[in-house]
């Protein structure tokens, strides 16, 4: 039996969700308030002169240890757009040429309607609909909210309370990310360095597999800086983060560019549901705060929660009496 259902947020536990619920002949409509895709995979690119820098400013690497999930790296391996990076460790991948790749190839196809913020939903006569900013959309027959805790909080607290309690008390770590861009490659053995002072990790983003452009390092602020410093502005933040990376490696060079930015949802809490789904109003939730904080996770998030709702459907006393 087929059902509508309409997905709040594309990245990759929304997406790995619809294309698993595509399969089963469910129809599916994604909605997401970014203008592409990437989320916490993106990848930003800036012009210097006449040179070219990258850089993930989020995800950094994605792991595969969940037999499912390997397959689906080994994939995007033969077809070139995920590699291993060792300096990561030996269960490292990385998109290529960029993170944002493997999001954009779960996203191809789907119909994504980006630029879609979704401020409220409501269940009205067994159906969903939402209201977006530049209007509305609906009904669906059911509705699965793939996004941060904080934001599942938000829209669902007055449909499912026991959903919002659960998002509530999955609370989210910041993390203050910059961007340096340098001239010449820097005179550093490793291209990643953990817990410098304030830098909880520090990569060198323009030595990942298929990486083309000028030197690009990325600094992630560990979780109490960010938070101690979280509404600090942008170039401050880059002032203080460059300035102990720098002092750090022993280096007095400037970089030819630098780049703040604040992930306020950065880093989830573990949780242990896989995730949620309430059957009685056709509601649900996935995304790494169910599980754990890797990519990883979100994608086998998305996976488990449309298991759940294909053993709902077929519990259904209306996919009995069609069966």
């Amino acid at each position: 039996m087929s059902s509508s259902v309409a997905i709040v947020g594309a990245g990759v536990s929304g997406l790995s969700c619809a294309r698993a619920l595509r399969d089963q002949g469910h129809h599916v409509t994604l909605f997401d308030k970014a203008r592409r895709p990437g989320g916490r995979a993106s990848t930003r690119e800036q012009a210097v002169g006449d040179r070219l820098y990258a850089f993930d400013f989020g995800a950094q690497y994605f792991t595969a240890r969940h037999p499912d999930f390997v397959d689906q790296a080994n994939g995007w391996a033969e077809r070139g757009i995920a590699a291993r990076w060792q300096a990561a460790g030996d269960d490292a991948w990385v998109g290529v040429p960029a993170m944002a790749t493997i999001v954009r190839d779960l996203a191809d196809g789907m119909g994504v309607r980006w630029s879609s913020h979704v401020q409220s939903i409501v269940r009205r006569a067994g159906s969903w609909s939402l209201t977006l900013t530049e209007g509305a959309a609906g009904p669906f027959d059911a509705l699965v909210l793939a996004m941060p805790a904080e934001q599942v909080a938000a829209l669902a607290g007055a449909q499912d309370f026991t959903l919002a309690r659960r998002a509530v008390m999955s609370p989210s770590r910041p993390c203050w990310a910059v961007m340096l861009a340098f001239d010449a490659p820097l005179p550093v053995d490793a291209d990643v360095l953990r817990d410098i002072g304030p830098i909880a990790w520090a990569a060198r983003d323009s030595a990942k597999p298929g990486r083309h452009g000028g030197e690009s390092w990325v600094l992630h602020a560990a979780s109490d800086w960010s938070i101690a410093h979280l509404d600090l502005p942008n170039e401050e933040v880059a002032d203080q983060l460059t300035a102990a990376f720098l002092a750090a490696i022993g280096l007095v060079a400037q970089p030819a560019a630098t780049r703040a930015h604040r992930w306020r949802y950065a880093l989830s809490s573990p949780g242990s549901d896989g995730a949620y789904w309430n059957p009685g109003l056709q509601l649900g939730a996935c995304g790494d705060w169910l599980l754990a904080p890797r990519l990883e996770c979100a994608w086998l998030s998305g996976r488990m929660l449309a298991e759940r709702i294909a053993d709902s459907v077929e519990d259904s006393p209306r996919a009995a009496s069609t069966g």
